[in-house]
């Protein structure tokens, strides 16, 4: 017969497998609704989607909203897509997945501003010390969503997703300028700013981060990625163009 702590630890392990291959360990919303997605049932580049021992879907991470309600995330990727649109260029960043990037970056710890100096005495910074905000990074970021809804609902009767494009880009630009509503004692310029550079970042990091979306950011610039060398393409006389690899490339897949 086995003993009670043999059976806790066979319970253990089979709570274990179930979790990791249901996906419910998972914290998030499924967005869209797409549940096939969450579990990996369709191909991504360099990542697996398939438990190698078991056969069965692994949950996928990139497509879990972990800060975001869902209309957060529809008014987060309506504003994106402004600030970089799809073109003959290229996708935008809707399509880059730009919006799961900010998601995952205001749900970790830089969100909470973990690692700032936020006591005072606040002096006015100089230009290489950056702004110096009294309030958290997500706070910022929720308040300039709100603060989107409320400026296009005073200005044009909807919300700031269901405007038209040209009226996002008068919105955007009036927040840019630190005008339209005060967001609990902060400019709508720093929301503006804060919202860009996320925008930029979730189009060009590597895609463990839930952005750039099968390395298509990468792919416009012609930017090879995260290769752990290129003593060889150095030496070479001749420009040597390279297929994107993210640092799944280098991550063995279990």
């Amino acid at each position: 017969m086995m003993s009670d702590k043999e059976k806790n630890q066979v319970e253990d392990r089979t709570r274990r497998t179930f979790l990791r291959n249901s996906g419910f360990a998972l914290g998030g919303i499924v967005i869209g609704g797409t549940v096939g997605s969450l579990l990996g049932t369709t191909d991504t580049k360099n990542e697996s989607n398939v438990n190698t021992e078991s056969g069965a879907p692994v949950a996928n991470p990139n497509v879990a909203l972990m800060f975001f309600y869902p209309e957060e995330y529809e008014t987060t990727m309506a504003a994106a897509e402004r600030i970089f649109p799809k073109n003959d260029l290229g996708p935008g960043a809707m399509e880059l997945n730009a919006g799961i990037y900010i998601d995952h970056q205001l749900a970790s710890q830089w969100g909470v501003n973990a690692r700032d100096y936020t006591d005072g005495p606040f002096y006015k910074p100089e230009p290489t010390q950056g702004e110096q905000i009294k309030v958290l990074r997500k706070d910022l970021f929720r308040l300039g969503l709100k603060g989107l809804d409320n400026y296009s609902n005073e200005n044009y009767q909807t919300n700031f997703a269901d405007l038209e494009a040209a009226e996002q880009d008068e919105v955007l630009t009036a927040f840019e300028k630190g005008e339209g509503p005060s967001l609990s004692g902060v400019s709508t310029s720093d929301f503006f700013k804060l919202l860009r550079q996320l925008t930029i970042e979730g189009i060009y990091a590597d895609p463990l981060y839930g952005g750039n979306k099968e390395m298509l950011g990468w792919q416009m610039r012609k930017y090879p990625g995260t290769y752990m060398s290129y003593v060889k393409e150095i030496k070479s006389d001749e420009f040597v163009e390279l297929d994107q690899q993210s640092l799944h490339s280098h991550m063995g897949h279990s």
